[in-house]
């Protein structure tokens, strides 16, 4: 509720039966991904990135550590026959992503995406019960879409602190430096760069939808995050593509009750 806010309001929004185990596994999300901006030297997150993949491995052999998420991780596992892979993939990924450096391009953002927001997203699937090849086409693209979102909003938080990870092919093309994002400008070809990651963020969502018949509806409560990306896609839209505009920082109120009306309606 506090650290992945939009993720504990689609969790609520699954059936009963998937509901606790969603929660688990967000809370489990959040502990490699808050590592790197919690850490001052790379040996510390490394160690910490090795608690989780050792308790993986120990989840896994039906013997977890006395840690509230991993046993609640654990019984999530037993529940409902997660994969293994899966929770690997995000640790390797969150372990690669402490090096502090931009992605060199926009294809390494989207397998950085894949192998962490797709990831959770295959992992809801295996919950609600969903194991179909459109579904996880859905997933791969959603969750794509996430990650450049994710992306895109942590960047203000990220220029404070003198570090840009936008990725550098489409700064190069605009002909943008990271001291332009440092700075806080918002010259025209600053808001091309953003322009150009927003769309790439807008077509992943739509190719995810040009198939939705095609995915069980079991499934589309996995997809609900695509409220929150909608949301943030139009209100940056509206700014201008001004990354730094201060409504982007603003929590979105009227989010759970879109959520509540997707979920109503059935799509995703």
């Amino acid at each position: 509720r506090k650290r992945d806010y939009e993720g504990f309001l689609c969790s609520l929004l699954l059936p009963e039966e998937s509901r606790t185990s969603a929660l688990a596994l967000r809370a489990f999300n959040m502990c490699p991904f808050q590592i790197k901006d919690s850490i001052t030297q790379k040996s510390t997150g490394l160690m910490r990135m090795q608690f989780w993949r050792e308790a993986v491995e120990d989840i896994y052999c039906n013997n977890p550590p006395h840690q509230p998420i991993a046993v609640e991780l654990w019984r999530a596992v037993k529940r409902h026959n997660l994969t293994k892979m899966w929770f690997m993939k995000i640790i390797d990924e969150r372990e690669k992503n402490l090096d502090d450096r931009g992605y060199r391009t926009m294809q390494e953002l989207e397998g950085y995406a894949e192998n962490t927001q797709s990831a959770l997203l295959y992992l809801t699937l295996e919950m609600l019960g969903v194991r179909d090849i459109h579904a996880d086409h859905a997933a791969s693209h959603v969750g794509k879409a996430q990650g450049i979102v994710t992306c895109l909003r942590a960047t203000p938080f990220h220029s404070s602190r003198n570090k840009v990870f936008l990725p550098m092919d489409l700064c190069m093309l605009h002909g943008v430096s990271q001291e332009d994002f440092i700075r806080g400008k918002q010259e025209k070809n600053v808001r091309d760069v953003i322009y150009d990651i927003a769309s790439q963020a807008h077509i992943h969502l739509e190719h995810a939808r040009s198939f939705s018949k095609k995915v069980p509806v079991k499934a589309y409560p996995a997809f609900f995050c695509t409220v929150a990306l909608d949301d943030y896609l139009c209100r940056i839209q509206k700014v201008d593509f001004n990354i730094f505009h201060p409504s982007l920082q603003k929590k979105s109120v009227l989010l759970p009750l879109h959520l509540y009306i997707r979920s109503w309606k059935k799509t995703y």
